[in-house]
């Protein structure tokens, strides 16, 4: 009996004390080391190390510590030498396209390690044409549905109502916009403002910058007499700042300007309606900035006479727009508009302040 106890004993002691024991045993955890950084290595003996984000349109992209904003951009011409420890697609100049690391090569090729291949391709570094591009659809969609409206009650009956609608539609070669407003208030069952524009335009893109445009204008506002302005316009226009011009906080700006001629009428509802030749010019920015959360806008045309140079027209929106959340915007605009030679009875200027809550969308797809 005694002996049985005692061996029961001795086996609950071994029980208890062995998690004790694994408990005073230190835990190692191993650190993975860093990944390994991609070099390029430049013609002129220079050598850059980060990591290449990509590499399109004839400029790569290497994400490094050692330049402002971390990335810095190199013309590809000017590489001699790369290494890739991160699979990237790379696109070749006779449509292939492998997946896969490199290392450096002899004579102007790298060796690209493409899986499921165990050996290695050595290609020229000159029949590249794109590494990791980001591929957007044929068709990029953007734009933006806004209101407003105000009223009031009890010892004054006022109602103020906006709408305002821009859509882009743009593939490599065409780019159609339209864009619309209306505004409309009362005073106790008074009008007192009705104004409504659209514009509808086309966009055939001659090269990557140069284009030829077609649009047509049209507005009518009871205050300024005027039953229907309408301007039909061709031209040469420029896109001078696209999309991935820059970095940081200009990466997403686009500036484009026009120039054309315009055939320009007015009917009016009491006035001698009017018509003439004229030119056209239009400048139209838009500055998306830290990460979209702002944006700030541009929109001008200017119809000046070719008989009488003191005679023109000039409508101007700007604007901010601030995302609440997802496509959610809220902004606030100011429209003005300038006519030197207004129907009688009326002023030469208008402005408009306009505070919209909305929804914008952007198809773009962004890294």
């Amino acid at each position: 009996m005694k002996k049985g106890f005692w061996l029961l004993l001795f086996i609950t002691c071994l029980m208890t004390t062995a998690p004790v024991v694994a408990a005073d045993v230190p835990v190692v955890t191993e650190v993975p080391p860093p990944a390994p950084r991609d070099v390029v290595t430049l013609k002129d003996g220079g050598v850059l190390y980060g990591e290449v984000i990509e590499m399109s349109g004839g400029v790569l992209v290497l994400k490094t510590d050692a330049a402002a904003g971390n990335i810095v951009k190199i013309n590809w011409a000017n590489v001699s030498k790369l290494a890739i420890n991160h699979p990237i697609p790379f696109h070749l100049k006779e449509g292939t396209v492998l997946i896969g690391t490199a290392t450096e090569g002899p004579n102007g090729t790298i060796n690209v390690k493409a899986e499921p291949m165990k050996g290695t391709m050595e290609i020229p570094i000159d029949s590249i044409t794109a590494m990791n591009p980001i591929v957007q659809p044929p068709v990029l969609y953007l734009g933006s549905l806004t209101g407003g409206y105000s009223q009031t009650t009890g010892n004054s009956h006022l109602r103020n109502a906006s709408l305002l609608g821009d859509f882009v539609a743009r593939s490599e070669q065409l780019r159609l916009s339209i864009n619309g407003r209306y505004v409309y208030g009362d005073n106790a069952n008074t009008l007192i403002a009705r104004n409504a524009r659209g514009t509808i335009k086309l966009d055939f893109f001659i090269t990557k910058r140069f284009f030829w445009f077609a649009s047509a204008y049209f507005e009518s506002d009871t205050f300024q007499d005027l039953k229907m302005r309408t301007a039909l316009s061709s031209g040469p226009g420029y896109q001078f700042v696209d999309r991935g011009d820059f970095t940081g906080i200009l990466k997403d700006m686009t500036i484009y300007a026009e120039a054309g001629l315009s055939y320009f009428n007015e009917d009016f509802r009491v006035s001698n309606d009017a018509s003439s030749t004229r030119g056209r010019g239009s400048i139209k920015l838009n500055w998306p900035m830290l990460d979209e959360r702002v944006t700030l806008y541009h929109f001008s045309e200017f119809y000046p006479s070719l008989q009488n140079t003191k005679n023109y027209y000039l409508t101007m929106d700007n604007g901010v727009r601030f995302k609440i959340f997802e496509g959610f915007v809220s902004g606030f605009q100011v429209t003005t508009r300038y006519n030197s030679s207004p129907a009688r009875g009326t002023g030469d200027t208008d402005n408009m302040y306009l505070m919209t809550l909305g929804y914008s969308f952007d198809t773009t797809r962004k890294r």
